[in-house]
C-alpha cells in the first residue's frame, strides 16, 4: 500500500501540473471519477465524502509529463473503486457493535384533554388497568414476603396517587380528611391561602376586605388552573397579613401534607407464623377415611388418637403415652372429649359408643343405637350427640339408663361432621348427601336445611366470637368454605379454597379461622375473617389433612393425615393471663378434683 501511495501522489501531482499547463484544452467529463479517501488514511473526509480527482484529457498533448503506466493506474483505480464500495456496500448481517440511540434529556407530557376522572375508574385498588394485555399470575397470600410486597406496592400507589392528583381524585382506602381543630385549617391538598382570593364572608372583627390595604404578591411565578380569576393582590387584615404557617405553599418537605399523613400512619405488620411443626408423632394405622373423627383434644390438655383397634392418650405437658383401650373385633371410628372432664366417647365401626373414664382407664357404658359404624360425636354438657353410616342422629343422656332421648332423620346418607354451639343450644350436622341442617335444642324437626354444597360436609365449626355464625367445607367436587348465619337462615360469605376441604377450626383467641385440605394440595390455611384472607399456608403432610384439633389454650394445634403421622403446630398467640395460674398445679394434668 505504501508503493501505492507514493504513486497515486506523484500521479496527482502530474494530472494537476497537466491540468494548469493545458488550461486552455477542453476536459472530457466522461472521465472525471469521484474517489474515496484510504481506509488507512487519519483525515476525515470533507464533505461530501467523495474527493474528487481531476485527470488529463486523453487527447492533449503530453510533451512535459512523464508516460503512465496503463497496468499500474488500472490497479489503483481498482482499489479505490473497491475501497468505496465496501464502505458503501449494506452489510448482510447485523454488525457487531449498535449505534447508540440518542434521547432528548427531557420529556413533558401533554395530558391536555385527558379526562383524569374516568381514568382513575377505570382502574383497580391496586392502580393497574381492568383490562391488562397479559395475564397476571396471582402471588400466594400466605407468603411472608408476598405480604410485605403487595402492602409496599399499594402504599407506593396511594402516595403516587396524592402527589400527582391530590384529592381531586379520591383515595380508595383512604378516610375522610378532617380539619385540624387546634389551628383551624385543612390538611387537603388545596390550602386556601393558594388560591389567593378573599373569602367572601371574613371572620368577625376583620374589616373588609376591599379596604385593607394590600400589596402585591411577592411570588413571581403562580401555577393557577384554567379558568380561574388570577388575582393582583392579597388581602391583609389591620393586625397583619393573614397567612397559615401549616400551608403547603411555606411547607419545605418534598411532598404535601396528605402524602406525609400517608407515610405516617402506623401499619400493622403481618403476623408470622412458624412453617415448621415443633412436634412429629407416629401414628401407625391411622385410617385414611374422609368420613372418620379419629382425633381430639380435650380440655385436660390430652390427646386421644384412634388407631386401628385401639384408642391412645398423649399428655401434652409430661410427654406420656398411655393407651386407653384395645376392642375386640372392632375398630375405632371417632373419638371426642367431654367439654369439662376426662370423660372421652369413642365410637365403632359396629355402631357402638362407648364412654370411657381415661383418669382411670375404665369403662363406663355402652350404648346400642345405631346399626352402621358411628364416624361423628359431639357434646353438649351431658348431652352425647352421635351420628352413623344408617343416617341417624341420636341424642343421649349420659345420666340417663335410656339409649337415647331423640332420634333424627334428616340425611339420606352418611353422617359425618357433627358440631355443637353450646352457648346458642344449636347442633349442625354435614352428611354425604351435600346437605348442611341446622337443629335447634333437641327438636327433631330441622330448624334449616342448607343445600349449597356440592360435595359431602364434614367441615363443621362454630365461631366462639360471634352468636350463629356458622362455618361449613366442602369435599372434593365444591371445595368451597360457606359462612351462615342461623339466626336468618342466610349465606354471609363463601370462597372457594382450590382443593377438598376436611376440617375448619376457630381460633379461640383471634377473629382467625383454620382449614385442613385433602384433594390435592394437602396443606393446612390460616384465614383472616371476615375479609378471608391467607395468613399463611402450612405444609408437610404428603396426604390428605384429614383430621384437626386445638389444644384448650388455643396456642398450638394437631393435624393428622394418613400419611401416619401427627404433626402439633404452634399457630396463635397467648391469651390473656386469667387461664396462666393452673399451669403449675399437680392437678394441671387431668384438669379436675377428685
Amino acid at each position: 500500500m505504501g508503493q501505492q501511495e507514493h504513486e497515486l501522489e506523484g500521479l496527482v501531482k502530474h494530472g494537476a501540473s497537466a491540468t494548469v499547463s493545458e488550461a486552455t484544452a477542453p476536459v472530457d467529463t466522461t472521465e472525471i471519477s469521484n474517489m474515496v479517501s484510504p481506509p488507512g488514511s487519519k483525515t476525515p473526509p470533507s464533505n461530501p465524502v467523495k474527493r474528487t480527482l481531476f485527470f488529463p484529457a486523453s487527447h492533449g498533448t503530453r510533451s512535459e509529463s512523464q508516460p503512465v503506466d496503463p497496468d499500474t493506474l488500472a490497479k489503483a483505480l481498482k482499489d479505490y473503486d473497491d475501497a468505496g464500495r465496501r464502505r458503501e456496500r449494506t452489510p448482510g448481517t447485523s454488525p457487531s457493535r449498535k449505534r447508540q440511540r440518542v434521547y432528548g434529556d427531557r420529556f413533558i407530557p401533554n395530558r391536555e384533554g385527558q379526562d383524569l376522572h374516568s381514568t382513575y375508574n377505570l382502574l383497580h385498588e391496586d392502580g393497574c388497568p381492568s383490562t391488562p394485555s397479559r395475564a397476571r399470575r396471582r402471588t400466594p397470600h400466605g407468603e411472608l414476603h408476598f405480604q410485605r410486597t403487595e402492602e409496599a406496592n399499594q402504599m407506593y400507589s396511594r402516595v403516587l396517587r396524592s402527589e400527582l392528583f391530590g384529592n381531586t381524585v379520591p383515595q380508595a382506602d383512604l378516610d375522610t380528611l378532617s380539619p385540624d381543630p387546634l389551628l383551624n385549617f385543612s390538611t387537603t391538598v388545596h390550602d386556601p391561602t393558594r388560591s389567593h382570593t378573599p373569602p367572601a364572608h371574613p371572620a368577625s372583627g376583620l374589616p373588609p376586605a376591599s379596604i385593607t390595604p394590600s400589596t402585591p404578591h411577592k411570588n413571581l411565578f403562580n401555577y393557577i388552573s384554567p379558568g380561574q380569576p388570577t388575582p393582583s393582590k392579597t388581602p391583609r387584615t389591620q393586625h397583619g397579613p393573614n397567612l397559615n404557617v401549616r400551608s403547603e405553599l411555606y411547607s419545605v418537605s418534598p411532598i404535601c401534607y396528605d402524602t406525609q399523613r400517608i407515610l405516617e400512619t402506623p401499619r400493622k405488620q403481618p403476623r408470622y407464623v412458624n412453617k415448621v411443626p415443633y412436634k412429629v408423632l407416629d401414628a401407625p394405622e391411622l385410617q385414611d377415611d374422609f368420613y372418620l373423627n379419629l382425633v381430639d383434644w380435650g380440655s385436660s390438655n390430652v390427646l386421644g388418637v384412634g388407631l386401628g383397634n385401639s384408642v391412645y392418650m398423649w399428655n401434652s405437658q409430661t410427654g406420656r403415652v398411655t393407651k386407653l383401650c384395645e376392642l375386640k373385633d372392632d375398630t375405632v371410628t371417632s373419638v371426642s372429649w367431654i367439654q369439662r372432664g376426662t370423660h372421652l366417647s369413642i365410637g365403632t365401626s359396629k355402631g357402638l359408643v362407648q364412654i370411657w373414664d381415661a383418669e382411670n382407664c375404665r369403662r363406663l357404658r355402652t350404648m346400642i343405637g345405631h346399626t352402621n359404624r358411628v364416624g361423628a360425636l359431639a357434646w353438649n354438657d351431658h348431652i352425647l350427640t352421635s351420628g352413623s353410616r344408617d343416617r341417624l342422629i341420636f341424642h343421649r343422656d349420659v345420666r340417663s339408663p335410656d339409649q337415647y332421648l331423640r332420634r333424627l332423620s334428616g340425611h339420606k346418607q352418611e353422617v359425618c361432621g357433627l358440631k355443637w354451639n353450646t352457648e346458642d343450644g344449636q347442633l349442625a350436622s354435614g352428611g354425604n348427601d351435600n346437605k348442611l341442617i341446622v337443629w335447634d335444642k333437641l327438636n327433631e324437626t330441622p330448624l334449616y336445611r342448607f343445600s349449597e354444597h356440592t360435595a359431602a360436609v364434614k367441615a363443621i365449626a362454630w365461631s366462639p366470637h360471634q352468636h350463629h355464625l356458622l362455618a361449613s367445607g366442602g369435599g372434593t367436587a365444591d371445595r368451597t368454605i360457606k359462612f351462615w348465619n342461623t339466626s336468618t337462615g342466610s349465606m354471609i360469605k363463601e370462597i372457594d379454597t382450590g382443593s377438598q376441604v376436611c376440617n375448619l377450626g376457630w381460633s379461640k383467641n383471634s377473629d382467625e379461622i383454620i382449614s385442613t385440605h385433602g384433594y390435592s394440595q394437602h396443606q393446612i390455611v390460616i384465614w383472616k375473617y371476615p375479609r378471608m384472607e391467607q395468613i399463611v399456608s402450612l405444609t408437610g403432610h404428603t396426604y390428605r389433612v384429614l383430621y384437626l384439633a386445638m389444644s384448650p389454650d388455643g396456642q398450638m394445634i394437631v393435624t393428622g393425615a394418613g400419611d401416619e403421622t401427627l404433626r402439633f403446630w404452634k399457630i396463635f398467640n397467648k391469651r390473656s393471663g386469667r387461664d396462666r395460674g393452673r399451669e403449675g398445679s399437680r392437678l394441671a394434668e387431668w384438669g379436675t378434683i377428685r
